[in-house]
């Protein structure tokens, strides 16, 4: 009854040097890795069901059909969306400041950078929010008319906010005798940044916008067209978006170091 136990001990030993129980800090990084990666694919994936699938799908219904699929279909749809953008983005800010970041800035210091964390960090937040603002309340709104136009002038928006934050945390982490911003640092500073944009999109214009259209549309009166492409836009920039944020959080750590110094 016992003999297929007392061979345990003995079988977990065939895993020594191959097994390797994590630390507590290591156990830290790897949930918040973890974290991220399992609620960015659910963020990410159903940012692309809505704008590969969904869009020409909900355009294909009539009226009195949109009023059962829509609100069956988009509150789960849009819980599970919104809350991985956020469990996302909390994560991966929590792994770059603690365990990315924070070690560039005390390698620039013991160079006599004279690097404040809580400044750097601060200010590459600060510029990720300014520009998700001039989205939000100058492009948005006046270039909503015309898609093609808004992309040209959010490109450039983004383009300026990567030159920003490569530009700051290089010069915050450069010391008399080196640049010590890691290829980690710059790649998910940039990307990171893009992430940031697109979580205050999805609850700054996309949930506000969807919670008044699916009330619309199960009451059985027309949504407000503005809101509606509000919501389209913010959603179709975010799809956009997403290309740049996964290219750099994929240099962040692969073979090709794009930006800084290989910090293994």
């Amino acid at each position: 009854m016992f003999e297929p136990t007392l061979h345990l001990p003995a079988s977990l030993a065939l895993f020594d040097g191959i097994f390797h129980a994590p630390s507590g800090g290591e156990l830290t990084r790897i949930i918040l890795r973890w974290t991220h990666f399992v609620a960015g694919i659910t963020w990410i994936g159903i940012l692309y069901f809505f704008n590969l699938i969904n869009v020409n799908f909900m355009k294909a219904l009539d009226a009195p059909t949109k009023k059962i699929v829509v609100p069956a279909l988009m509150p789960p749809s849009l819980w599970f969306f919104r809350w991985g953008a956020l469990v996302t983005v909390l994560a991966g800010f929590a792994y770059y400041s603690m365990y990315i970041l924070r070690g560039d800035v005390t390698n620039a210091n013991s160079d006599a950078a004279g690097a404040s964390y809580l400044v750097v960090l601060l200010v590459w937040l600060i510029i990720a929010v300014v520009a998700w603002a001039i989205y939000n309340f100058a492009l948005l709104p006046n270039l909503s008319k015309d898609g093609r136009l808004l992309a040209v002038v959010t490109a450039a928006l983004v383009l300026a906010m990567a030159v920003a934050i490569i530009w700051w945390l290089d010069s915050q982490l450069t010391g008399r005798h080196d640049h010590w911003a890691s290829n980690k640092t710059l790649s998910i500073g940039v990307g990171g940044a893009l992430g940031i944009i697109m979580l205050l999109n999805v609850w700054g214009i996309i949930w506000p916008a969807q919670k008044r259209i699916i009330a619309a549309t199960a009451a059985g009166t027309p949504p407000d067209a503005a809101l509606a492409r509000a919501a389209f836009l913010a959603s179709r920039t975010n799809a956009w978006l997403s290309l740049p944020m996964l290219f750099f959080m994929g240099t962040s750590h692969g073979d090709y170091i794009i930006l800084g110094r290989n910090v293994t």
